[in-house]
């Protein structure tokens, strides 16, 4: 048997294994028999090796042109194209997704690096006019430092592109920590960069646990700032580490998402939104749709139209071009679904009407596969309503009106991504202003964000920073603010206005 590929650590521009590291197995979640790479076991000092590199890059990062600096962008996005189908593949076997979103995790980093790129012209700032005659008031975007990202196995490809890419952009250097899960596609897509010619130091990836590598970040002193994706309960003690040396902290946490379907909705399409949003990456997305609230007069009937079309996905290994359900990520992850399918069917009156059990067959046996789960008859005091399970489970809820379904909705301590299915507009209107959620869909799923646009979430979801779009350069920009006086003479600024108009009577 052939020894399995190596997934290393990249700093100051060489790729490298440290000497005498012990190695993590990186398995197929369709196959475990299968391990797709090894990676290092890093250690703290490992991480202290990266983040040195990329503060010794950070000045002439700095001050390199924005529109030079996307030159490089660019490019990377280019080769991230010519290699989207290997590296599409590759994310089918690490993280198990279908083939096409794979490709489109992918196709999402060159997305991103295009939009990042664009960004390398249009960092603006202001002008304002000053209170006092000849003087100027502007301001700049200023680079905050050396950025620590801590990148999820969902999206191994594309978001740390989001984070990287809005970083390098402004002028920052970076440090990536990709999941253990997925340490190959981490690999890769800081490979691309690489090859696009970022000087060395610029870019540096750490493989590893979050527990030593993400906790080193979070402590480490000449870290200016901590981008991370991750659990709600992650984010908090992030969030609580970074305060201790006022790092700088971007949390993307948890959702628990829901669609609400009402009596006028275009039910075929409200089922398609439902298939895909609760299931699509079997569930694995923070903006997933974990909830499905439907009208009382179509709850019948949008139930047996989603059950029958839930009953005809196909579940199979990523790489084949069959599959629309893969496998969940880990044996870890298959336990807590299975451990909340559990309470599910134990809590008081929700009823399992589809799936709830590990998935077999030739292709399935040697993988982490649960059937897509639909429960029924739920209220808003269970479990399964309430709390983020991260995988096929979609809970219905019944409800008499779109006052009732909003704030079933919004009862919960998640506040990411949310859809309305309505024919009027009127209640499309009503609800986009009421739903307290980072994102709102209007005929559409939770899932499907466009990276031109703010994405995050209110609420325990995050703690108010956005990624992508023009928001995403707030991240990672400290503003400065310029004055310039070219009166020749000492001027007051903050004078009592009153004094100013005395003085012309």
């Amino acid at each position: 048997m052939s020894n399995p590929a190596k997934a290393m650590n990249y700093i100051d521009g060489r790729w490298s294994w440290p000497e005498g590291t012990a190695a993590i197995k990186s398995i197929n979640p369709s196959d475990t028999r299968e391990v797709i790479c090894e990676t290092p076991d890093s250690s703290a000092e490992e991480l202290d090796r990266a983040v040195a590199a990329a503060g010794r890059a950070f000045t002439a990062w700095r001050r390199t042109p924005p529109p030079t600096r996307a030159i490089i962008l660019q490019r990377a996005g280019q080769i991230l194209a010519q290699r989207k189908q290997q590296i599409g593949e590759l994310i089918a076997r690490e993280a198990g997704k279908p083939l096409a979103e794979g490709c489109g995790d992918v196709q999402e980093a060159i997305d991103m690096a295009e939009l990042a790129a664009g960004e390398g012209r249009r960092l603006y700032g202001d002008t304002a006019p000053s209170e006092l005659p000849n003087k100027m008031c502007l301001t700049f975007r200023e680079p905050i430092g050396v950025c620590g990202l801590i990148a999820p196995w969902n999206f191994p490809v594309a978001i740390p592109a989001w984070k990287s890419f809005h970083a390098l952009i402004c002028g920052n250097t970076v440090v990536i920590k990709p999941a253990s899960d997925t340490p190959m596609c981490g690999a890769e897509f800081v490979r691309a960069l690489a090859d696009a010619g970022l000087p060395p130091g610029v870019i540096n990836l750490v493989q590893g646990r979050g527990s030593v590598v993400g906790e080193a970040m979070c402590k480490n002193p000449r870290i200016s700032l901590i981008s991370i994706t991750g659990s709600t309960e992650t984010g908090k003690h992030v969030a609580a580490e970074c305060g201790r040396t006022g790092k700088r902290v971007s949390l993307e946490c948890g959702g628990k998402n829901a669609e609400i379907v009402m009596d006028d909705a275009d039910l075929d399409l409200a089922v398609e939104g439902a298939l895909w949003g609760a299931f699509g990456t079997s569930g694995q997305r923070c903006t997933a749709t974990s909830r499905l609230i439907v009208h009382e007069s179509v709850h019948d009937k949008m139930l047996e139209k989603l059950t029958a079309q839930a009953a005809k996905l196909r579940l199979g290994p990523g790489v084949e071009p069959t599959t629309d359900v893969g496998p969940l990520i880990n044996e870890s992850q298959c336990k807590k679904v299975l451990d909340y399918i559990r309470i599910g069917k134990e809590e008081d009156k929700a009823t399992l009407v589809r799936g709830g059990v590990r998935a077999t067959g030739e292709k399935l046996d040697h993988g982490w596969f649960i059937e897509p789960t639909i429960f029924t008859d739920v209220n808003r005091s269970m479990r399964i309503f309430q709390e983020e399970i991260f995988g096929p489970v979609l809970s219905v809820v019944r409800v008499g009106s779109l006052e009732e379904a909003v704030e079933t909705l919004n009862d919960c301590e998640y506040g990411l991504s949310s859809s309305i299915y309505t024919r009027d507009v009127n209640k499309a209107l009503w609800a986009v202003r009421e739903i307290e959620a980072g994102i709102v869909y209007v005929n559409g799923p939770t899932i499907g964000a466009e990276v031109h646009m703010p994405f995050g979430g209110v609420k325990g979801t995050g703690n108010g920073h956005r990624e992508a779009g023009k928001a995403g350069l707030d991240t990672f920009t400290e503003w400065k603010t310029v004055y310039i006086d070219y009166s020749g003479k000492l001027q007051r600024a903050q004078i009592d206005t009153d004094e100013i108009l005395a003085k012309r009577d």
